[in-house]
């Protein structure tokens, strides 16, 4: 084999491909918000992440938007540095179709990424002080730490009831998370829930957790001032078989 890189390249790139033609096509029926699945990416797995942004929530949410082809090229190009000529090699289309959809893609990508980045001693102090306020229903604290237009979206997939339209404004998300401890979710009641804060697509996460199942996580993305200017809870049981995998049933207590 002459180039056993370009061929293994090829290969992935065109399973990548149709993957995500067949997972667009299955978004098109999903029942409420569609976000991507958590990964987990604190210790030996945030080491090997090429860079914390690039499996940031936010950053993930922005690749769903572009095309299949887009989508492989960018990452192809911008995190994993290919050139050109090796992407349009591994995707199977001109030289001058990959630097088209290079050039789209970063656009894309560059107008829609979050503008601002809290450096991560201040995501992680945030992320903690929401940890403790919404584990203990305080409202008030939940309120301080809330950009006043922040935006709640909920992953349910029609598998577990959740908010079918993104949850919009401080009050009203803070009133969601301060409820926490005093309503049963998906059949677990508050005294049985557990909480951890865990390093979740490259930044400060809290996965929420029942005594045989992990039930659902929460990230977030930052405003300039270092507030949470948008919450990602993800809880369709299908999304979560990677964070079940990596964390062990009893995660602790609040």
């Amino acid at each position: 084999m002459a180039d056993p890189k370009a061929y293994l390249t090829r290969i992935v790139s065109n399973v990548a491909l149709e993957r995500l033609r067949s997972t667009r096509h299955k978004r098109e029926t999903y029942v409420g918000p569609w976000l991507p699945e958590p990964i987990l990416t604190g210790g030996d797995a945030s080491e090997a992440a090429v860079d914390a942004e690039s499996v940031s929530m936010a950053m993930l949410v922005v690749l769903e938007t572009l095309s299949p082809l887009e989508r492989a090229v960018f990452v192809l190009k911008e995190v994993f540095d290919f050139s050109h000529a090796e992407i349009a090699e591994a995707v199977e289309r001109s030289e001058v179709a990959v630097r088209q959809a290079a050039h789209r893609a970063r656009e894309h990508v560059r107008a829609r990424r979050p503008r601002f980045t809290a450096d991560r001693s201040r995501q992680r102090e945030v992320t903690e002080r929401f940890f403790t306020a919404a584990t203990g229903g305080d409202v008030n604290a939940l309120m301080e730490l809330l950009s006043p237009d922040v935006t709640l979206w909920t992953d349910g997939g029609g598998k577990v009831r959740q908010a079918m339209r993104p949850v919009v404004g401080a009050s009203t998300v803070a009133a969601w998370f301060a409820a926490i401890g005093t309503v049963t979710y998906q059949g677990v009641e508050p005294a049985d829930m557990n909480a951890e804060l865990v390093e979740i697509n490259g930044g400060p996460g809290v996965v929420f957790s029942g005594p045989d199942r992990v039930i659902a996580t929460v990230t977030f993305d930052f405003d300039a001032d270092g507030r949470i200017a948008a919450i990602h809870n993800v809880a369709n049981p299908d999304k979560l078989q990677a964070i079940t995998d990596g964390v062990a049933h009893d995660i602790g207590t609040r």
